[in-house]
């Protein structure tokens, strides 16, 4: 055997033994006659010992190893005279009586330590480095954790894990697919599915009650922390449910991987948002409630004063940041330059300190009597020493928008986002449809299978925008970590909502009719959610980013840079599929 015991596992008990051990060279150290390697493998390191008194050749031999070595050695494990508590296998050391090289290595283009001073370029394009990291590593162990409880939790509860295609149908509607030329069908395309949503559907007409996949799923659509090109989803779906039955078995799977992976047991029932309630509070349909900084409309207070700016805005709105009164006029001028940046798209902001008398000192003061900055301050039930920060501007949605990010960015200045704390919160009711101006039609906020809320349907022809989804989010710590609906399972309504959405007869039946036709044989009342794991493993490994959560990632330009893909196909791949590329300069 290459091993008989690994780097990581050898602890003082085991004093006297002859073991063998394998890995890569993490470091060498030369004192006097003796040397020190660090051997390490995926399951920690364990320091080795070559002795020159004892083996002059083995001791040279040990003096010419590289990092990244791949070595094999066999010792005797001793008590170590200076003791390193930073690691389990501290306590001891391996004295090498033998050692074959298994294969050298050239110097690596950056160190592989938990602080590495290899860049994200560098690191991702020798992502097979990175993952010896220890800190990567953890990551996809925690990845490995979290899925093998996902399924335990499900298995328990009567689900069944059935695989779907990976290539269906393009459905345009919603976010880009990804299409991929058929070579037996010249000039058609299959597309990578976005979810699994109509196959899930089928499931459920199909009699399987209790559905779900860790499924891969394909967006083409542009790159941020939280989201990439394929990403993997834990998708559920159920029969014979309504929502409050989809709330408490995923709430149930939620605090199972808390109380497993964190060791945090939630008792309390999370808590329940409106969509139209997070707009108007947080100005996000995902807020971060770990802290508070709840939005205060100020329109009947601060309006009629001779402010302009004010006085002509359709929305004022502000936020309360408690003990914030000692921020100084640098740090409120760059407050004031975060707002006005294009990304936030503020043209400015008010701020007001609430002073140790009581009194409120505002940026405004000239437009305003100290009783009206009371009454400001009484809105906020603002103390001494307490900063409120204020945005106004001509349309409501937007500005609350622009608030929400000055909520967050002063809550981070103020350590407010604590990793380790969580606050989870579903977010319910959902408008049905969302308006485009621009194509002066109505899309769906989900997708055109979520049910409108059964006392909103006679609304769908007399006012369509105001219709509710039976429709849920939830939300830990400002991230969408998953959601879904009840599905339309009755024809002649899902008939009527591919209508609203401007699809024709013939386009319904073109992209859907499999899905209808279904219906038509008995579907039952369904619903369900998709998880991201991504998400799931990068909030509780504590990561700004699903990158390191994912393996082998893609860039910010959807780039696999160590593949170095995508990239140009050959011409006679290209005549096979009877493609002709034209690439717009």
């Amino acid at each position: 055997m290459y091993r008989t015991r690994t780097c990581g596992n050898l602890r003082l008990a085991d004093e006297g033994l002859v073991v063998t051990l394998a890995g890569w060279v993490q470091r060498t150290r030369k004192m006097g006659g003796m040397t020190f390697v660090d051997l390490r493998d995926r399951y920690g390191i364990t320091q080795l010992v070559f002795n020159q008194e004892v083996d002059a050749d083995l001791c040279e031999k040990a003096n010419k190893l590289g990092r990244e070595y791949v070595i094999q050695v066999t010792g005797t494990v001793r008590e170590r005279s200076s003791k390193n508590k930073n690691i389990p296998t501290g306590d001891i050391e391996l004295i090498v009586s033998e050692m074959n090289i298994l294969n050298a290595a050239v110097t690596p283009p950056f160190t592989i330590e938990d602080e590495t001073d290899g860049g994200d370029d560098l690191r991702m394009k020798y992502r097979y480095l990175d993952l010896r990291r220890n800190a990567v590593r953890k990551n996809l162990e925690l990845r490995h954790r979290m899925a093998f409880e996902v399924r335990n939790y499900l298995d328990k509860q009567g689900f069944l894990e059935v695989e779907t295609p990976v290539l269906v149908n393009s459905t345009p509607e919603g976010a880009r697919d990804f299409v991929v030329p058929s070579r037996m069908n010249p000039g058609q395309f299959y597309a990578l599915p976005q979810s699994p949503q109509t196959l899930k559907q089928l499931l459920m007409v199909s009699g399987f009650d209790r559905y779900f996949q860790i499924v891969k799923c394909f967006r083409d659509e542009d790159l941020r922390a939280d989201r990439q090109p394929e990403f993997t989803q834990i998708d559920c779906e159920m029969s014979f449910v309504e929502q409050e039955d989809v709330l408490n078995i995923f709430e149930g799977m939620a605090k199972h991987l808390f109380n497993v992976i964190r060791g945090v047991e939630i008792k309390e029932p999370f808590q329940r948002m409106t969509w139209h309630d997070a707009m108007k509070y947080y100005g996000s349909d995902k807020p971060d409630l770990r802290f508070g900084m709840k939005f205060v409309e100020l329109m009947d207070i601060m309006k009629g004063h001779g402010f302009s700016v004010f006085d002509d805005a359709a929305y004022i709105g502000g936020i309360c940041a408690e003990g914030a009164a000692t921020y100084t006029r640098k740090q409120l001028d760059a407050l004031t330059e975060f707002v006005k940046r294009p990304q936030v798209g503020a043209k400015g902001m008010v701020y007001a300190r609430v002073e140790a008398d009581g009194n409120v000192k505002s940026s405004v003061d000239k437009f305003y009597t100290q009783e009206t900055l009371q009454q400001m301050k009484d809105a906020f039930g603002a103390k001494p020493g307490d900063l409120i920060l204020i945005l106004s501007g001509d349309n409501a949605m937007k500005t609350r928008k622009q608030l929400c990010e000055l909520r967050l960015e002063v809550a981070s200045q103020l350590g407010l986002r604590d990793k380790n704390k969580f606050a989870c919160l579903w977010v319910v009711d959902f408008p049905l449809f969302e308006w485009s101006e621009e194509d002066q039609r109505f899309y769906a906020m989900h997708h055109p299978f979520t049910s409108p809320k059964p006392e909103d349907i006679p609304l769908l022809d007399s006012d369509t925008g105001a219709v509710r989804a039976n429709a849920y989010d939830m939300v830990i710590n400002g991230v969408e970590v998953g959601g879904g609906s009840i599905r339309i399972h009755d024809s002649k309504l899902q008939d009527k909502m591919f209508q609203l959405l401007g699809f024709t007869e013939e386009r319904a039946q073109s992209q859907f009719g499999f899905l209808m036709n279904a219906f038509k044989y008995g579907a039952p009342p369904h619903g369900g959610l998709a998880y991201g794991l991504d998400r799931w493993v990068s909030l509780f490994a504590g990561l700004d980013s699903i990158r390191d959560c994912i393996a082998f990632p893609k860039n910010n330009s959807g780039r696999d840079v160590m593949l170095d893909a995508p990239s140009v196909i050959d011409d006679s791949q290209l005549d096979e599929l009877c493609l002709k590329v034209d690439v717009k300069e």
